[in-house]
């Protein structure tokens, strides 16, 4: 039998391997065969709660093995898993939870203290599993049509330009797809053990830690958190032989190497380091290679493509930082601003299509008509460029899209939070790349009446919408944002009046 579902691949695991351990969590280990009757317990809770096909299941969620049990049995009774971060604001987590229409939506409560506190704004219930807290079912919510319906196996939401969140809907094929991708490339057998604290309400969490080792049948140490003292004790006495993350979890695990005084950790087991979600600087890249032992291998994906496009093949190392080749069942274009194909050596937008891409955004027809291109092409908004090989370089981006900490902040969004704030007349928002890779995301704002600004208020205005992540690190009074002729905002002079401009930072 070959698996069609994502939660046929687990049941195979099930059938085939009952008492091979799949989860290691900081409470003790899982089996498939632990797992398995906590996700019958929820299967009949939602078909209990008439949970239909193309119905949305929305979860406040952090990483634990009853949000993996939820996800599996939503797709069991074909509805759509929509999972947030439990640590974003309340105010993000409305605005996510209105746009996923969702029959209901559960809480992790069991492993964090902020998705037991949007519970209860929730009017949240005890579900049948008690890490799990779940709200009264919306009688009003809409199912998807068939046979959408049965195609899409999850949403990931992304923040849009203008402040408006996208849906992604991820489906079955397109995941179980990159699964079997990601597991051959990476050579994974049944007795990997992978570090998984990556949210697995992101596409990278999702696709490449949880059901790459579900295909594989190997297992996942799962926490909730990045904590660099537990990644390296996981390395040093708890068998972790794959390591993954975004080059900014990799310049903190440096970072702390360095604190500690340790230069070579103990890492017997480990056998690849994959370094995702954004661009990798190669002197990062050397370091860690350096200090790890083992190469550093790259890819390139995103949720509107099933989790990965190109990846480096393991046993191929490269000395630069591409993101490798094309994964089977994937095509790219280069599309230069004249819609002709880049030639050889020359830089265009990346435009992809295949087995992973979307079948649109969830239920936002002008976001998706934005992006997809005649003959089923999906324009990235990104900037490559590919070597005689084939082996594709992303060179920057066309979007403002800002990667801090491996995920993806949108400057519209933050901007949108803070012309909310009645002392802030106009405001923009850019990143500044760091060496480490990663994104300093800094903020320009003009006051009302030219008046100082109001830090305090601002801070307390931007906690209370926003994740830490998407919070700008420095905010600065401008006399006037630079404009071009047409009104928008010259938004590479800010750079330039970095120098000039005193800041604040919010805490």
């Amino acid at each position: 039998m070959q698996a069609t579902s994502i939660h046929e691949l687990f049941d195979l695991r099930l059938q085939s391997g009952p008492d091979r351990v799949f989860l290691h969590t900081l409470g003790g280990a899982l089996t498939f065969a632990d797992l398995g009757p906590w996700v019958d317990q929820l299967e009949l809770e939602l078909r209990t709660l008439e949970v239909r096909p193309g119905d949305r299941v929305f979860a406040v969620a952090e990483n634990c093995p009853e949000h993996v049990a939820l996800i599996l049995a939503c797709s069991r009774v074909n509805a759509w898993a929509c999972s947030i971060n439990a640590r974003m604001a309340a105010g993000e987590v409305d605005t996510f939870a209105r746009k996923a229409d969702a029959r209901v939506a559960y809480f992790t409560v069991g492993i964090s203290s902020d998705a037991a506190t949007h519970g209860r704004r929730h009017g949240c219930q005890p579900s049948v599993l008690p890490g799990l807290s779940r709200s009264p079912v919306r009688l009003d919510a809409q199912s998807e049509p068939s046979p959408l319906a049965e195609q899409v196996a999850a949403i990931i939401f992304t923040s849009g330009t203008t402040g408006a969140p996208k849906g992604v809907p991820v489906t079955h094929k397109g995941l179980l797809h990159y699964a079997k991708a990601a597991t051959e490339c990476r050579h994974m057998t049944p007795a990997d053990r992978s570090h998984a604290y990556l949210p697995m309400t992101h596409i990278f969490g999702l696709g490449a830690m949880l059901m790459a080792s579900l295909y594989a049948g190997s297992s996942l140490v799962m926490r909730s958190r990045f904590d660099p003292a537990d990644v390296f004790d996981a390395l040093a006495h708890h068998g972790i032989s794959i390591l993954q993350g975004p080059p900014a979890m990799f310049s903190r695990l440096m970072s702390w190497l360095d604190e500690q005084g340790l230069r070579h950790p103990a890492c017997p087991d480990l056998r690849y380091v994959y370094s995702g979600a954004a661009p990798l600087d190669l002197t990062l890249k050397r370091v860690i290679e350096a200090r790890l032992g083992q190469p550093v291998y790259h890819g390139y994906g995103m949720s509107e493509y099933a989790g990965g496009a190109t990846m480096v093949r393991y046993g191929q190392p490269r000395d630069d930082s591409s993101s490798g080749n094309l994964l089977e069942g994937a095509e790219l274009r280069l599309v230069g601003p004249d819609g002709n194909d880049a030639g050889q050596g020359e830089q265009g937008e990346i435009w992809l299509r295949g087995v992973g891409l979307m079948p649109g955004y969830f239920r936002d027809a002008q976001a998706t008509a934005e992006v997809m291109r005649p003959g089923g092409w999906y324009a990235s908004g990104d900037i490559g460029m590919q070597t005689p090989d084939g082996a594709l370089f992303v060179v920057g981006r066309q979007k403002e899209m800002i990667i801090r900490s491996g995920f993806n902040v949108y400057p519209g969004e933050i901007e949108t939070v803070m012309l909310r704030h009645p002392s802030v007349r106009n405001a923009a928002v850019i990143g500044h790349r760091q060496p480490d890779g990663n994104e300093e995301i800094l903020a320009f704002v003009e006051t009302m009446g030219n008046l100082p600004l109001d830090n305090q208020s601002l801070a307390l205005h931007l906690r209370s919408h926003l994740a830490p992540y998407k919070r700008p690190g420095r905010i600065m009074k401008v006399d006037a944002l630079p404009m071009t002729s047409s009104g928008k905002v010259l938004k590479r002079a800010l750079l330039e009046m970095l120098v000039d401009t005193s800041h604040e930072r919010p805490t």
